[in-house]
């Protein structure tokens, strides 16, 4: 594996840690790719290095959490070793194949990632506000408009008035007749869409709950949010297509919709059953 930016950084370090903060070091040298799904407990037992020796070997590097370490070392390993999202995937001759394994990979890697950037609070606050609304406004725009509808898809399937339209002016229209217990959900990568964000302040302003799923970092969406579901920053912004992010935000809505069943699905188990009756005559 070719040395990356956090790699080559530890590398650079050697000489500065300390005999734990070595262990350290060459162990997530010699096994980066599994260490993103690893606690500072699980890194303490296969180093003999103590948790707070890995604290302070993040910090020691200019990390402030081993959390915050994960994040970096995702985005590295994906981005810089297995770029597929921008066009330099042109300059390599890769088999159709090949190419089918890097994109599995990094959608992986996505949703694997996404267990560090999420805030469990942040996940419950937002079960809570959904489950006991009534109508749910889903917004994005390109490849966020498509995690968007699936999730007014999904909704709209145990009960929920949920809308999603790639139009502003009619969703603009909608976010209008919000009020106080209604959600509005903006799913945007890099959190700075300018539709997206004026949808949710209106929304907001109508006493709207916003939830955002959102990279993590202080974006301007980020900032607007009563509730932040955050997914990893794996994608540059001049790109081929959305698809580390998708993955990762069609990840978090699949887990809200999956949640909120659980909590729901006694009451609406009936109408699910009688509609997928009613499209099972379709097929016949």
């Amino acid at each position: 594996m070719k040395h990356l930016t956090i790699l080559s950084k530890i590398e650079n370090y050697m000489d500065r840690f300390t005999q734990a903060e070595k262990k350290i070091a060459v162990y997530i040298m010699e096994h980066a790719e599994i260490v993103p799904n690893l606690t500072t407990k699980d890194i303490s037992n296969n180093t003999g290095a103590s948790e707070a020796s890995v604290v302070r070997f993040c910090k020691t590097i200019g990390i402030g959490s081993f959390k915050a370490f994960k994040i970096a070392l995702v985005r590295d390993l994906t981005v810089a070793e297995m770029n597929i999202n921008d066009f330099s995937v042109m300059d390599k001759k890769d088999t159709p194949y090949d190419l089918f394994n890097k994109v599995t990979y990094v959608n992986k890697a996505a949703i694997e990632a996404t267990v560090s950037t999420l805030d469990k609070r942040e996940l419950d606050k937002a079960t809570e506000e959904i489950v006991k609304a009534k109508k749910i406004i889903f917004y994005g725009v390109g490849g966020s408009a498509v995690s968007a509808m699936d999730g007014a898809y999904k909704f709209g399937k145990i009960g929920y008035h949920a809308i999603m339209s790639p139009d502003f002016h009619m969703v603009i229209t909608l976010v209008g007749h919000m009020e106080e217990g209604d959600i509005f959900v903006a799913v945007s990568n890099s959190g700075k869409t300018k539709d997206v964000l004026e949808l949710a302040r209106f929304a907001k302003k109508k006493g709207a709950t916003i939830i955002a799923i959102t990279k993590l970092g202080k974006s301007p969406l980020f900032k607007e949010a009563d509730i932040k579901l955050c997914t990893p920053d794996m994608e540059q912004d001049i790109r081929i297509g959305s698809i580390a992010s998708k993955m990762a935000q069609q990840n978090i809505i699949d887990s809200l919709y999956v949640i909120c069943f659980n909590r729901i699905g006694n009451k609406v188990s009936s109408k699910l059953h009688e509609y997928s009756e009613e499209a099972g005559k379709l097929r016949r």
